[in-house]
């Protein structure tokens, strides 16, 4: 099979609106969690998210396109035109039949079903909606607006498998650049679910956090304390080449994809399973596919969501699959500084792995204050502060409700 690189990135995070300052969140342990402005959430039981800041969706698109689109569409333009970019793709010279697109989204324009759908509760009963409701909510048209945009006419679809979403949809771009479907795919994911609707579904499931008088602490994965995940909203582009076609051009290689997979817990809704059956069978099925022995593995970015039973289960399937030697990795969550960011979570975690390649360095796991008793202290969960440390692998792994698993392996070049 063909090789897989990645040769642009880009990102919009709660931490950092491009990649770059994404780099530098990462580098110095920033939390991005603060009290919700994007909408009056006194009424609700959780008061803070991780929001993106000082984004202005006119300083990147016409304003006439920019209401055509949802917003976790206005971030997959941003970010896609950013990778693109930092790619140095010649448009007018590559083959756009061999160019394509492959986005993630967990629920897609939920902005725009909540505003029209309240919109119609507020009227006469007449049945009058926006001509833009459905292109502006279903969760396939950001890889649609991309691919109309620039042109590319390859696979163009989206990925919908809750928190697993831009994993996969990264797993689905490397098989089509693999099985020589494509020369380059633009893939990652976004998400904007820091609405009404979002913040009280979550709150309703019990799974966000309530630490309401400590927001900037309230993601603490592996802690003791962890009580939820903070809704995170932004997202990630990657431009993936294949690899003889990106050195003949001569493109900066940031790393290359070597292996990946997906599972299924096949056990509940939401819950994970408690042993982490669907993760450990993930990570070998990654592994396997990487032809890698477990021991090659220097970095895990984990799902890592701070919740009760999901940081535990993840902590289970590694000591299960990597014995011993998880004494000698490095694993962190950054979900402790983005949030969670549901379906574009796995695109800014492929980012953040590949910023620790490149820059040698292990993102933090902030937020830590008291040792969990069921996890073992030996295990580096790199606590409170980046760690210097040359990576030539990192493994991420992204697990969605219903029981959806991915992993992906990066590798220096």
């Amino acid at each position: 099979m063909r090789r897989v690189v990645v040769t642009g990135i880009g990102a919009i995070t709660p931490i950092g609106n491009n990649a770059s300052a994404y780099l530098h969140g990462l580098q110095k342990g920033i939390s991005g969690a603060a009290p919700i402005t994007l909408f009056d959430a006194s009424l609700f039981k959780t008061r803070f998210a991780c929001e993106v800041k000082d984004f202005k969706v006119e300083d990147h698109l016409d304003k006439k396109e920019a209401k055509r689109m949802d917003r976790f569409t206005h971030f997959a333009m941003v970010v896609a035109g950013e990778c693109i970019k930092d790619s140095g793709l010649d448009l007018e010279k590559l083959d756009m039949d061999q160019a394509g697109v492959i986005w993630g989204s967990g629920i897609g324009g939920l902005q725009t079903l909540e505003s029209e759908i309240i919109d119609f509760a507020r009227g006469n009963g007449t049945p009058r909606y926006n001509p833009f409701l459905i292109p502006r909510m279903i969760s396939d048209i950001a890889a649609g607006y991309i691919s109309i945009h620039y042109g590319f006419r390859g696979a163009n679809y989206g990925t919908v498998s809750a928190c697993a979403s831009s994993n996969h949809a990264i797993l689905n771009s490397v098989d089509e650049i693999r099985l020589g479907r494509a020369d380059v795919m633009i893939s990652g994911g976004s998400e904007a679910t820091v609405i009404p609707t979002g913040v009280g579904g979550f709150n309703a499931m019990k799974a966000l956090s309530e630490r309401n008088d400590d927001p900037k602490t309230a993601s603490r994965p592996f802690d003791k304390d962890r009580d939820g995940f903070v809704l995170g909203e932004g997202g990630g582009g990657l431009v993936l080449e294949e690899y003889e076609h990106a050195r003949a051009r001569g493109a900066k290689i940031y790393a290359e994809i070597i292996g990946g997979a997906s599972s299924a817990d096949a056990y509940h809704i939401t819950a994970p399973h408690p042993e982490g059956r669907g993760a450990l069978l993930v990570m070998k099925k990654a592994l396997a596919d990487a032809k890698l022995n477990s021991t090659a593995v220097q970095y895990i970015n984990v799902h890592g969501t701070s919740t009760p039973l999901g940081d535990i289960a993840e902590v289970k399937a590694i000591q299960s699959i990597f014995g011993d030697h998880i004494f000698n990795l490095n694993i962190s969550s950054t979900k402790s500084m983005t949030g969670h960011l549901l379906g574009a979570a796995g695109a800014i975690e492929a980012i953040a792995c590949i910023h620790a390649i490149n820059h040698d360095f292990i993102p933090p796991t902030i937020n830590h204050f008291t040792d969990d008793p069921e996890i073992d202290p030996r295990i580096n969960l790199t606590f409170n502060e980046a760690q210097q440390k040359k990576i030539d692998i990192a493994l991420s792994n992204t697990f969605g409700f219903g029981g959806h698993n991915t992993s992906v392996i990066f590798k220096r070049v």
